[in-house]
């Protein structure tokens, strides 16, 4: 990951949600599309602080906020949003955008442990009996994809750059995203839920208590069986997948009474979706001049990497065969 080539203010930060006098420091964690993570360390104790990439929805924060909270109420463990002294969730900054969230201690949860894929199973179907009966619009990201015009300018553009990896996203866009659009369409009103719309194993720690769901930032409207087969290509093993984990984890969602049920390709729409998608935003950041050169950095390196961790067909028919009979 290209070095960060500016911090977040911590004094600046812990005022804004009277955290104290200090001293206050702040160290760089992770990275992820939209956002830097920090940790906020004084007078004793741990924040994480997330720094707004690109820009911030607030009414989209306080979808997640409620969303959070009500999987809370449902015995679903989550880092707490912090309101700051104004009442909001979001903090202006001189330089960003930020929000304050709990420390959570932990590690990566591992895909392969069973008890963590009883738990994901449970938490998703949770998650999703909790929110059937929402209303749409559903976000574009997860049932569209870029069309043959968004492509060639692109294209052209990231070949004027000079990069080097832009014969390979030429194939990409000639052999790949066909197969895989053709697969992508509207969820439709019916079978929506609210959900988190992030179930990754990435987003989640597992600490002394046991898992904790994190980044909840995409929260929004989406129909329950494509999440839950884009959650299965990611808990599975992706295009290795191990049909024992699909099982495990369609077996525990329906325990808990997730109303998703996979009906072959057409489910996983949604992993289609997401996944080009991915790669076209990747690509265009890295050839962005208005962004900064480590946010460029960052979108070639993840433009080139999931262009070669595209889901494959084959792959995703083995998941889908797999959750049918679970």
């Amino acid at each position: 990951m290209p070095t960060p080539t500016r911090t977040v203010e911590a004094a600046a930060i812990a005022d804004a949600y009277s955290l104290g006098p200090g001293p206050w420091t702040v160290t760089p964690v992770t990275r992820g599309a939209l956002g830097r993570i920090w940790r906020l360390t004084g007078a004793g104790s741990s924040w994480a602080v997330k720094e707004m990439l690109f820009g911030c929805d607030e009414d989209q924060v306080r979808r997640e906020a409620q969303l959070r909270d009500a999987a809370e109420e449902l015995g679903i463990s989550a880092p707490r949003l912090h309101v700051n002294r104004d009442g909001a969730h979001v903090t202006r900054l001189e330089t960003s955008a930020v929000k304050l969230y709990d420390w959570v201690e932990g590690r990566t949860a591992d895909a392969a442990d069973p008890a963590v894929l009883d738990w994901f199973g449970r938490t998703a179907g949770i998650v999703h009996r909790a929110g059937v009966g929402a209303e749409g619009p559903v976000n574009d990201w997860y049932e569209r994809c870029p069309d043959d015009a968004e492509w060639k300018e692109l294209g052209e553009r990231v070949r004027r750059a000079g990069l080097p990896w832009a014969d390979e996203l030429d194939r990409f866009v000639e052999d790949v995203v066909p197969e895989l659009s053709a697969w992508v369409g509207p969820s439709g009103d019916a079978g929506l839920v609210t959900s988190h719309l992030d179930l990754q194993p990435q987003n989640v720690l597992v600490g002394p208590a046991g898992p904790v769901l994190l980044d909840w930032d995409n929260a929004g409207p989406i129909a329950a069986e494509q999440e839950l087969a884009r959650a299965l290509f990611l808990w599975s093993g992706a295009n290795e997948p191990d049909t024992g984990r699909t099982r495990r984890i369609v077996r525990a969602y329906r325990a808990a009474g997730g109303p998703g049920e996979i009906r072959g390709l057409r489910s996983f729409s949604m992993l289609f979706a997401t996944a080009v998608n991915y790669v076209r935003v990747q690509a265009d950041c890295a050839v962005t001049p208005e962004v900064t050169e480590d946010q460029r950095a960052f979108g070639a390196e993840q433009a080139v990497r999931c262009m070669r961790a595209i889901p494959r067909l084959d792959a995703v028919e083995v998941l889908a065969e797999a959750a049918a009979t679970a």
